[in-house]
């Protein structure tokens, strides 16, 4: 029987191990521990409303909407996202906080336009595991695939940033400008892909000063659960911190008890 490791604890589920490491006749390295230092950063976080925005990534038809998705999340995956993100905005609006939304389109030129890309268009392979990916049409200016989706709680007073380009929402971007100037430094993170632009995203923000909190039941990955739970564990053990949003809520909720009483 598979085992599970204290390392995944903070995703609210326990991952099979055995699928992280069985590939084929390949092994990858062991497991390393380090649930201790990841709950000690936890507890040490604190976080202040006027300090924190939400940015939501890529959250479109053409990845989380099932029926027309071109780089489909798998569909269980798709609803968790949408409803954890949902909350995850009241949340945030109810305290103050400032929300972004980024969200992607290639233009033709653009659209496959790196090698890999290339590379597994010519070979005809799929880029998601679950289901075949349509690379060749994913989400072009104006199509409907390149649409926000239409359950997200999205406001008047939300900021949209339409210009990404590539994984990292802050390359070519005013994301970094529009967060100095509204004197933001903490991002609660929502979105897809998790192996691709949130990580690239955290790893963006990171590089620019910004703490990074990603939000566990508002991510997922179309390219499988080994590299959802890989990009997670990666940001908690170096880049920045994976709360879920009831953790985010009481961390929010005891700043503004802290103000009250003083």
């Amino acid at each position: 029987m598979a085992q599970s490791h204290p390392l995944f604890w903070n995703f609210n589920r326990v991952v099979d191990v055995s699928a992280l490491i069985a590939t084929g006749n390949k092994t990858i390295a062991n497991l390393t521990e380090r649930s201790n230092m990841i709950e000690r950063m936890k507890s040490a976080l604190m976080l202040d409303s006027a300090d924190c925005a939400v940015l939501t990534i890529d959250c479109q038809r053409g990845n989380l909407d099932p029926a027309i998705a071109s780089l489909p999340v798998p569909e269980p995956e798709c609803s968790r996202v949408l409803e954890g993100t949902n909350r995850l905005l009241a949340l945030a609006r109810g305290a103050g906080v400032a929300v972004v939304h980024a969200s992607t389109v290639w233009e033709a030129p653009l659209l496959a336009s790196h090698p890999f890309e290339r590379a597994m268009l010519e070979l005809r392979e799929s880029f998601t595991p679950h289901r075949k990916s349509d690379f060749a049409r994913h989400k072009s200016p104006g199509s409907i695939e390149g649409q926000l989706m239409p359950g997200l709680d999205i406001q008047p007073s939300d900021l949209i940033v339409d210009s990404k380009r590539a994984f990292d929402s802050f390359h070519g971007t005013p994301l970094e400008m529009l967060l100095r100037a509204m004197n933001r430094s903490t991002l609660l993170v929502a979105g897809c892909n998790t192996n691709t632009c949130v990580l690239a995203t955290t790893f963006g923000g990171y590089n620019r000063g910004f703490r990074m909190v990603i939000v566990s039941e508002c991510v997922a990955s179309a390219y499988g659960n080994d590299l959802h739970e890989f990009a997670l564990a990666n940001i908690q053990r170096r880049l920045g911190w994976v709360l879920t949003v009831d953790e985010v809520a009481a961390k929010l909720a005891g700043k503004r008890a802290a103000v009250a009483g003083a």
